[in-house]
């Protein structure tokens, strides 16, 4: 499909229709066709620009699922199965980042894209790029600026341990592209390696108390309590009403179900924006239309609040809603619009049930008081924000793509670059942030315990579910040299890092920040002149 550029422009149409290679699989857009077909020649650079604000808003799509719908309800599973006690308390002195449910909220954007890429031979090269350029640049960038920010004394056995395990995760990558293929056995080692990463991380930690005592010791001056939150917390993604115990009614009130639903469904906190300045409303408005749509699509279970965040209108609204996101996203609504019996479509039939359990649910029920099945909607609003981000990261890796064919890109240089630094940046000011307010060691863990979730259960769960639906093994033959610079610059990161950070006794200062950016610049500069054939290599 590269040869479009190289035909007259107006065989562009034509060439793009006719060539099978040129046929995007899965999403709702046909980037490729909307850029050569619908957009005259002489207006491309307009088409350009409408994907890159297109694709930008896409990274904020999935930031906000993640960090507002994925992981509040992945946390409210996690304790109505009555893990997060007992998990957290066996981890107050190792920070998991990368171990627990926390790890699958925050690499949630990189697992999907990665999954979405890996469905297609032609854009696996994007899954590797952004795995593998993700790593280089949290290794380096992030945690040479944590260093910059802050210096501090590294966590000498989570550090050693954290960058062995990471290092054998790359070897074996490397091995996976050398053979050009990874087969079934291979790919659930990818994911047995990541289990026994966690139970490493459980064996150490239990030692770890055991030689400071059965009770715990009070941290000390290097490990302070878990930082608060750095700006103040939004709601949950459903009540922006409720503004904590200052504005509360002295007397219990009883709203109208119109109100309830009115309420919960505004995704702003009116006293929050007259607080702020003007850069977080003009950002916060780009994202209102996001979350208004998903506020309406997807639930939140919040086992904080006394109420479960139980709204009775806008929950019985997501019994109809949540089940028809999922049929109308999954495989693109071709589940979806499915006719059974070429007759009734599948759509059809969800919206009749559920309109009839949301109506069911909603005479049998308050709005005072949650039922006793409420933890059922965490498990609903997981799957439907698990959905969102599945579609985003469908239309993220087909735009990402079509980039590439325009600008005559290998899909390596990519991922290495737009899918690595948009599914990084969150990670990138949060860590940097949790630095400047005292917490660098946590920071700089967080930096490699969140990368080795990501390769491991990435490239194993891609893989895996490409070979359950179509065939017993996945292709992964390199599309340009980039790789091989790719697998070697993280290798060397993490070499460096594994011999340096020992040698200075783990107090990492700016000097080893400085040299950490440094080489991400260099390895950056390497990349894109092999990119452009600058630079060649046998």
């Amino acid at each position: 499909c590269w040869e479009v550029r190289k035909h007259n422009s107006s065989e562009w149409c034509h060439f793009i229709r006719s060539n099978p290679d040129c046929q995007l699989d899965g999403g709702f857009l046909n980037y490729l066709d909307g850029v050569f077909c619908v957009f005259p020649p002489r207006l491309l650079p307009l088409a350009v620009t409408l994907y890159a604000l297109w694709l930008l808003y896409l990274f904020i799509i999935l930031g906000v699922t993640a960090e507002k719908f994925f992981c509040p309800n992945l946390s409210a599973i996690s304790t109505n199965l009555k893990l997060s006690h007992n998990v957290a308390g066996l981890f107050l002195d190792v920070p998991l980042h990368g171990v627990t449910f926390l790890a699958f909220g925050n690499g949630a954007p990189d697992v999907f894209s990665a999954v979405v890429a890996f469905s297609d031979p032609r854009t696996a090269g994007l899954a590797i790029g952004a795995i593998f350029g993700a790593g280089v640049f949290v290794t380096t960038v992030v945690a040479g600026g944590i260093a910059l920010v802050k210096p501090f004394t590294a966590a000498s056995r989570p550090f050693l341990r954290d960058v062995i395990f990471y290092m054998v995760a790359v070897f074996l990558t490397f091995v996976v592209l050398y053979l050009g293929r990874i087969r079934l056995g291979e790919a659930l080692g990818y994911l047995g390696l990541y289990v026994f990463y966690v139970l490493t991380v459980v064996l150490c930690t239990w030692i770890h108390r055991r030689q400071r005592g059965d009770g715990l010791a009070p941290p000390g001056p290097w490990e302070p309590e878990m930082p608060t939150d750095v700006e103040e917390p939004e709601p949950s993604g459903t009540n922006s009403g409720d503004y904590g115990e200052e504005y509360r009614p002295l007397l219990p009130s009883q709203e109208s179900s119109l109100r309830i639903l009115t309420t919960a469904l505004s995704p702003l906190d009116y006293r929050k924006w007259r607080r702020k300045p003007w850069y977080w409303r003009l950002f916060k408005a780009f994202k209102v239309p996001v979350e208004l749509v998903l506020l309406l699509t997807v639930p939140v279970v919040d086992p904080d609040k006394d109420d479960l965040n139980w709204r009775r209108p806008l929950n019985c609204l997501h019994i109809l809603t949540s089940p028809l996101l999922c049929v109308l996203t999954l495989k693109s609504g071709t589940y979806g619009l499915y006719q059974i019996q070429g007759i009734f479509p599948v759509w059809g039939l969800v919206t009749l049930v559920a309109s009839a359990l949301a109506l069911i649910i909603f005479i049998t029920t308050s709005n005072e008081e949650p039922p006793k099945y409420h933890c059922v909607f965490a498990f609903l609003g997981f799957l439907a924000s698990a959905m969102w981000i599945n579609a985003a990261a469908t239309e993220l890796v087909n735009i990402l793509r079509t980039l590439g064919i325009i600008f005559q890109l290998s899909n390596t240089v990519l991922g290495l670059t737009l899918l690595a630094w948009g599914n990084s940046i969150g990670d990138t000011f949060s860590d940097l942030t949790m630095a400047r307010q005292g917490y660098p060691r946590m920071a700089f863990s967080a930096c490699f315990g969140g990368i080795i979730f990501n390769i491991l259960v990435g490239v194993g769960l891609g893989c895996l579910l490409q070979m359950t639906s179509s065939q017993p093994l996945v292709k992964l033959e390199p599309d340009s040299p980039l790789v091989w610079v790719l697998a070697g610059a993280l290798g060397l990161s993490l070499v460096f890092s594994f011999v340096t950070v020992p040698a200075q006794c783990f107090q990492l200062g700016k000097a080893y920040g400085v040299c950490l950016l440094t080489y991400y610049l260099l390895f950056l500069s390497v990349a894109l002149l092999t990119e452009f054939r600058v630079i060649h290599f046998s």
